[in-house]
């Protein structure tokens, strides 16, 4: 029984480290100028952890043998109560480990949520709410109109459902769309807001995940390098609709953008 044991722990170890090593369930090619660094540190934690992985499943498929039933012919059980050096030895280890890995993702992480965005980058406010994603362009005068909770009304879709103030003169030239439409190679500043629950605003291709919050308005920044459609899905469960909450990020050059902003400008 021992070595079948040993045989099935040490097939798993092998069949989970091949999908480990060919990356068969890995991120989509990275899209932002963020994404060869936070792939980067994904796969060093990979080789680590898949290091820690490996070396347990070998050890634990040799004890499944070494330890097995011999029948009438086993040696008495020796009972141990532990070993406090190594326990502090792996303990000490497991925490150099995790720290380590943290403070080297840390400048990664903070730099689009503390660090401001460049002068000249382009503002998306991003609103979140069930079941979908709405996003507003400040227009030429480069204000946001004031929103108000009494005027929103979901079923009207854009303008309505962010209760956009049309007596607010800032409010004349925004735009709000259903996609987000974005130029590439320019720093996009999202400002991240929720009309009700918790949403999360998740692009894979960009690397960028952020949580929407209710009664926040969350300043953070990203740099697309490369153009396309790309997903945008809600990793936050908020409510029975949450599947269908999807969207796009339409990164296109810059004097598309420029055209489709001043198309959208234009129909107002």
């Amino acid at each position: 029984m021992g070595l079948v044991l040993l045989v099935v722990i040490w097939l798993i170890t092998l069949i989970g480290s091949y999908f480990i090593v060919a990356k068969t369930w890995w991120l989509p090619v990275g899209a932002s100028a963020a994404a060869a660094g936070i792939d980067h540190h994904f796969t060093v934690t990979y080789i680590l952890m898949g290091g820690v992985f490996i070396a347990a499943q070998l050890a634990l498929g040799w004890f499944a043998w070494k330890y097995r039933d011999r029948g009438t012919g086993s040696q008495p059980a020796q009972y141990s109560h532990g070993n406090t050096t190594l326990e502090a030895v792996w303990t000490i280890l497991t925490i150099i480990l995790f720290i380590g890995l943290n403070l080297a993702s840390k400048s990664i992480w903070a730099s689009e949520r503390f660090d401001a965005a460049k002068p000249g980058a382009v503002q998306v406010e991003v609103t979140g709410m069930q079941f979908a994603w709405y996003f507003r362009y400040a227009g030429p005068d480069g204000k946001f109109g004031a929103t108000k909770p009494e005027l929103e009304d979901a079923s009207l879709g854009g303008a309505g459902a962010l209760g956009l103030d049309s007596t607010d003169p800032a409010s004349k030239d925004d735009v709000i769309s259903g996609v987000m439409v974005v130029p590439v190679n320019r720093e996009i500043e999202v400002i991240l807001r929720s009309h009700d629950v918790i949403h999360s605003f998740f692009v894979p291709a960009m690397r960028f995940k952020q949580d929407t919050v209710p009664g926040l308005a969350i300043h953070m920044h990203f740099t697309p390098i490369q153009t396309g459609d790309f997903e945008i899905a809600c990793a936050e469960l908020c409510g029975l609709g949450h599947y269908k909450m999807h969207g796009i990020v339409k990164v296109v050059s810059e004097p598309e953008f420029n055209q489709w902003l001043a198309a959208r400008e234009a129909e107002k």
